[in-house]
């Protein structure tokens, strides 16, 4: 594994926004101070005069974002998720989501991956949240080239977007040739024993208990599901009707994700058994990444332990 390239997501935010900047010039970068972090500083590092700092104030941010999308440009607007969707919410649902605006907020710093800042920047409901917002779409990459393309797509979106991007840097799975397209997941792996739906760095860890399920006989089949609204309900329901067993592995709280999402779809249109592996209702702490992954049992060998489990192996 010593050779596995490993980026953040946000380094893809920021490479997408400025990918786009040489390409269009009728969209604005919006930051609450945090540039230099988010990763939106390389576009502001290109193009200074399409890029504003509003600030420590999300809130307000959101609402300059709002308003200026109002007039026909689009924005992107970003900061740590904990604050560009937990302090700013109301003004995402009124003056974004309401009125149905371009506007893209593109969080960082999302998960327990945060580390050391601790459990009040662990942002583990910002999917959750996000997903009760009428016409809210969600994307939650896998790596840093889904990342870019990601950006890359929202800018053609018509409506306002939630992007969630790592500060952990994740290993690349993607190379520069991959199609990404809204509410379209990919299947990595083929298997018929089970299914593992993993979004975010989590589809990292799903490829590797791949490897080690397939070692006891198991063939599991990995989808990647980077649209978490709206999901991609067709593999959902083939995925279930074909392996009949279904593992949802999210950084974030099993209350609302990507599970939650996942079981409602299969509780009325194809009754399946779903196992939500993710944070499970308590707080984060503070503490290197890779330590917390560990402690919360999102490592690719705590996915294969569930699925023998599950399974009766």
């Amino acid at each position: 594994m010593a050779d596995v390239i490993k980026k953040a997501t946000r380094e893809g935010f920021g490479s997408g926004l400025v990918k786009l900047g040489e390409k269009y010039d009728d969209f604005l970068v919006m930051d609450a101070d945090l540039a230099a972090a988010t990763k939106s500083g390389m576009f502001k590092k290109a193009f200074p005069d399409r890029f504003y700092n509003c600030g420590i104030a999300e809130q307000n941010m959101i609402s300059i974002a709002a308003g200026v999308a109002a007039t026909g440009k689009k924005v992107f607007a970003s900061s740590f998720a904990m604050f560009a969707v937990g302090r700013a919410f109301e003004q995402i649902r009124n003056s974004v989501g309401y009125p149905h605006l371009n506007v893209k907020i593109c969080a960082t710093h999302a998960g327990i991956s945060v580390g050391e800042d601790g459990a009040t920047h662990q942002c583990n409901e910002d999917i959750a949240l996000m997903r009760t917002i009428p016409g809210m779409v969600i994307i939650n990459p896998a790596d840093a080239v889904e990342a870019e393309k990601a950006v890359m797509a929202l800018y053609d979106y018509d409506g306002p977007a939630y992007a969630r991007f790592g500060r952990l840097a994740v290993p690349v799975i993607f190379d520069d040739d991959y199609k990404f397209e809204i509410g379209k997941s990919v299947e990595l792996k083929e298997g018929n024993d089970i299914t593992i739906i993993a979004t975010g760095l989590m589809v990292a860890e799903a490829l590797i208990a791949y490897d080690l399920l397939k070692k006891d006989g198991i063939n599991a089949r990995i989808i990647n599901m980077a649209t978490i609204k709206p999901l991609d309900n067709e593999a959902v329901i083939k995925a279930a009707k074909e392996t009949g067993l279904i593992i949802t592995a999210e950084e974030h709280s099993v209350i609302g994700g990507l599970g939650s999402a996942v079981s409602e779809l299969l509780a009325e249109e194809y009754p399946t058994r779903v196992i939500k592996m993710g944070v499970h209702d308590e707080f984060g702490y503070s503490g290197p990444a890779n330590a917390l992954l560990d402690k919360f049992g999102l490592r690719g060998k705590d996915i294969a332990e569930t699925a023998k489990k599950a399974l009766g192996k």
